[in-house]
């Protein structure tokens, strides 16, 4: 009886041991407590990097859950995180799920990252997306890859100095460029002596140069005061010049009617322009006139007048005005 009593107390005894056991095992294993009620939250991202399961899920640094499923989703480019969360912490909609890792080389968890807390809450077996975590070696490849470019990069700039020295910085262009340096310095030389002789020449004629540009300012304030006294005349006779200037307007306008009357056979003016009669007439005497310019020149005024001219000439003359002498050609 003593002995059956014995066991039942060491079998009872080794129960409890390996209950309490477990318990620690699920504590210390970051495994999700007995003791407290949970709700399940799924997130997608495109790659968890190292993240293992039962994981720590950490919101604000503090533990709320832990990973419980990593899945690959059928159209194998996301994967599918399913998180154990306590309920007595709450987490909103608008939080960020980062993937993170402790330290540099440390484990990876899940980190919530909350924000304004403003949207409702998240609920059991709600979808979430979740930022892929740092990934070390695509930072190397690209590091890798910015190396060689840089180094590609300096090969091409060590190519180009090398062809600058060949081309520019060579013994003929250095020697050229000496050459400009000194008919630099010889130009500078004779500039400041053509600025020292014209100081001389002013020092020299500064009265010549004081007068001159006394001149020169009382001729300007000549011509100011010719302007204003043109300013006061038109100031003051603008009245009589508008007149003029209307009488001239006038005047042409009127000349430019007697033209026109004259043209087309108005008037005196016009209708003796426009008579044939007036016309053969007029004609008629430029040609007596002209012939008896050439016997005056020819035969002089007293022939003329008292003299004939001989019968045998050929000559066109006029005859001497007299009684006798017949009248003009009409």
């Amino acid at each position: 009886m003593e002995k059956s009593r014995l066991e039942s107390k060491v079998g009872l005894f080794v129960f409890i041991g390996l209950v309490l056991l477990a318990v620690l095992l699920i504590q210390f294993s970051k495994g999700t407590s007995l003791f407290h009620g949970t709700y399940f939250l799924k997130l997608h991202a495109g790659n968890v990097g190292g993240l293992k399961q039962k994981a720590g899920v950490l919101l604000a640094g503090v533990s709320v859950g832990s990973v419980q499923q990593i899945d690959l989703e059928p159209s194998g480019t996301n994967v599918t995180i399913t998180l154990q969360i306590y309920k007595k912490y709450p987490i909103y909609h608008d939080a960020r799920f980062v993937i993170e890792a402790s330290g540099f080389l440390g484990d990876q968890y899940v980190s919530v990252v909350p924000t304004a807390n403003s949207l409702p809450l998240l609920t059991n077996g709600q979808d979430v997306e979740c930022e892929s975590p740092f990934n070390l070696q695509e930072v190397a490849r690209g590091a890798a890859g910015f190396i060689q470019r840089l180094d590609d990069t300096a090969k091409k700039l060590d190519t180009s100095v090398a062809d600058l020295r060949s081309q520019v910085l060579n013994a003929q262009t250095l020697a050229n460029f000496g050459t400009s340096i000194t008919n630099l310095r010889v130009f500078t030389e004779q500039a400041l002596g053509t600025v020292q002789n014209i100081h001389d020449i002013i020092e020299t004629n500064g009265a010549q140069v004081g007068t001159v540009v006394s001149n020169i300012v009382l001729f300007s304030a000549q011509l100011d005061q010719l302007g204003n006294s043109a300013s006061n005349l038109l100031a003051t006779n603008g009245v009589n010049l508008t007149a003029a200037t209307k009488n001239i307007q006038d005047l042409t306008v009127e000349a430019q009617q007697l033209v026109n009357d004259v043209q087309s056979g108005k008037g005196l003016a016009g209708t003796l322009l426009q008579n044939p009669q007036v016309a053969t007439n007029v004609q008629l005497l430029a040609e007596n006139l002209s012939l008896a310019s050439s016997n005056l020149n020819r035969f002089g005024l007293w022939h003329f007048l008292w003299s004939h001219p001989p019968a045998n000439s050929n000559t066109n003359t006029v005859k001497p005005v007299s009684l006798e002498s017949p009248p003009l050609r009409q």
